[in-house]
């Protein structure tokens, strides 16, 4: 005997119970869905230098709040989300790695990426300190959370003096600049830093502005701080 549609209406209440039930028990025993905010660069690529960083900063606090730790797979980046998680590729040998990005540099020009010791051993690139990489972002793991202003840093100096010295000259295009103090292995250093940009394009015009006029060699990072 086929069923009425009064008995199939009387059916719903326990399918959509049951379905229910599926969903709460997917939620909970799966895992979490990755979390990305507006503006989040999935698919990013980037070549160019890499290096790696290791005992000199093991331990030490990096950018998201974490104890750096040379044995993880973690990287630092000047302007990547931090928490992106991202493929690293040798281009010289072909060798590739997955990489957290947690901290932020490299704070020198010419470079994109500073990995820690785990990830330059699985790249090989331990002994030659450097390597010609592929970076291509693929996802993100951490809380959608507020992204850092962008600022151009303009100079590096053991010496203080001269540090004040360069902010006094780059005051006459982009006032508010500040004098950034670190420890590093090596002593203190002290890196001059102008702009709060929201935007990289922003950023970007004020290096081009300040290489061509002050004869300085400026790159861009995302201050977490």
């Amino acid at each position: 005997m086929s069923r009425g549609p009064e008995s199939c209406w009387s059916r719903w209440p326990v399918l959509l119970l049951a379905i229910l039930l599926v969903g709460i028990l997917t939620a909970c025993g799966g895992a979490p869905k990755p979390v990305y905010f507006p503006g989040y660069p999935i698919g990013f690529v980037e070549r160019g230098v890499a290096s790696w960083y290791g005992p000199g900063f093991h331990g030490n606090k990096t950018a998201n709040g974490e104890r750096y730790d040379m044995h993880q797979l973690t990287a630092a980046h000047r302007t990547l989300p931090l928490g992106s998680i991202a493929v690293v590729r040798s281009m010289s040998t072909g060798r590739q790695v997955t990489v957290r990005i947690n901290d932020r540099g490299p704070f020198a020009r010419g470079r994109v990426l500073d990995l820690s010791l785990a990830g330059a051993h699985a790249l090989g690139m331990i002994g030659a300190g450097t390597d010609e990489i592929e970076l291509r972002v693929v996802g993100y793991q951490g809380r959608a959370a507020d992204m850092g202003v962008l600022r151009v840093q303009v100079g590096s100096f053991s010496d203080q003096q001269n540090a004040a010295n360069l902010l006094e000259r780059v005051k006459q295009f982009y006032p508010g600049g500040r004098i950034q103090v670190v420890d590093l292995p090596e002593g203190k250093r002290y890196r001059v830093q102008i702009g709060q940009f929201s935007r990289e394009a922003q950023a970007e015009d004020a290096v081009s502005h300040l290489e061509s006029s002050l004869g300085l060699q400026a790159f861009i990072f995302r201050d977490d701080g």
